[in-house]
């Protein structure tokens, strides 16, 4: 697993920590990789089909 360095609005950062303290997540990594794995479920399909269009018009 890589590590990435990611700024958040003070804001999202206290709400993310009530998150944890309300027991939704173990810690705020792993609400941040829940985030990231709904965004690519959600856009990734899109891209990649995309990009498969692309190859073929090359």
């Amino acid at each position: 697993m890589k590590r990435i360095t990611l700024r958040l609005p003070d804001q999202q950062i206290e709400l993310l920590e009530q998150m944890v303290e309300a027991g939704e997540f173990p810690t705020i990594s792993e609400a941040v990789r829940d985030a990231v794995r709904q965004l690519i479920e959600r856009r990734a399909g899109r891209v990649l089909k995309e990009s498969d269009q692309i190859s073929f018009k090359v």
